[in-house]
C-alpha cells in the first residue's frame, strides 16, 4: 500500500517525536508499504525516510522546487518528484496515496491534515486517515473537534472520518483493516 505521511521538517522537536517517526518508518517498510511524503531530508521527514530505507522499503518524495533550493530534499528517495507549487505537491500526494497518516507537525502538517479531512467529509476521498497522538500531541485538536461537534459545526458521526492512534503499530493496523467510511452527508 502507498501510505502518505504528513510530518514536521523541524529538527528542534523532542526525542519522543523523533523516535515515533523512526518507528513508523521501520514499521511501514517491515509491512511492505511504500512511503509517500513531502520529500524532505530534515526533521521528522528525514528521520522517517531514512528509517524506511534502512529496513529496505520504498520512498517517494514530493517537494516543491523552491524548497529544493534550500538543500532540504531527500535525494536518496527512490522517486523524487519536484513540483512547481505546494498545491501541486499536495495534489500528487493525495492522488498517489491510498492511506494518510499525520505524525506531529506544525502549520504545514495541520494544513495537509485539514485538507485531507475535509476531502473525506465531502466524499471526494475515502481512505484511512490516522493521527499519531505521540505524547498527547493531538489532544488539543481533539478537544477543538469536540467543540465543533458540540456547537453543531460538525456531525457527531464524522468522528469516524479519522482515527487517533497511540503508535505506529496501532496506526498501520487501522490502515490495513480500513474498509471505508460511511458517515452522514454533511448537508443532511
Amino acid at each position: 500500500m502507498r501510505v502518505c505521511v504528513y510530518c514536521s521538517s523541524s529538527g528542534r522537536v523532542g526525542a519522543s517525536h523523533v523516535e515515533a517517526a523512526r518507528r513508523l518508518g521501520e514499521e511501514l517498510a517491515l509491512r511492505g508499504h511504500e512511503l509517500i511524503y513531502g520529500g524532505g531530508d530534515v526533521g521528522l521527514m528525514g528521520v522517517l525516510a531514512r528509517a524506511v530505507h534502512a529496513r529496505g522499503g520504498r520512498v517517494t518524495g514530493i517537494i516543491p522546487e523552491a524548497l529544493t533550493q534550500h538543500d532540504v530534499a531527500y535525494r536518496e528517495a527512490d522517486e523524487l518528484i519536484i513540483t512547481e507549487t505546494m498545491a501541486q505537491r499536495k495534489g500528487l500526494m493525495l492522488e498517489r496515496a491510498e492511506a494518510f497518516l499525520a505524525l506531529p507537525g506544525g502549520f504545514g502538517t495541520l494544513e495537509e491534515l485539514s485538507e485531507t479531512l475535509t476531502l473525506k467529509q465531502l466524499g471526494y476521498l475515502d481512505a484511512a486517515l490516522v493521527l499519531l497522538n505521540i505524547d498527547g500531541f493531538y489532544d488539543g485538536l481533539m478537544a477543538f473537534f469536540e467543540q465543533l461537534i458540540a456547537l453543531g459545526f460538525v456531525r457527531p458521526d464524522h468522528r469516524a472520518l479519522y482515527h487517533l492512534a497511540a503508535d505506529a503499530a496501532d496506526a498501520l493496523d487501522y490502515v490495513e483493516a480500513y474498509a471505508g467510511c460511511d458517515v452522514t452527508a454533511k448537508w443532511l
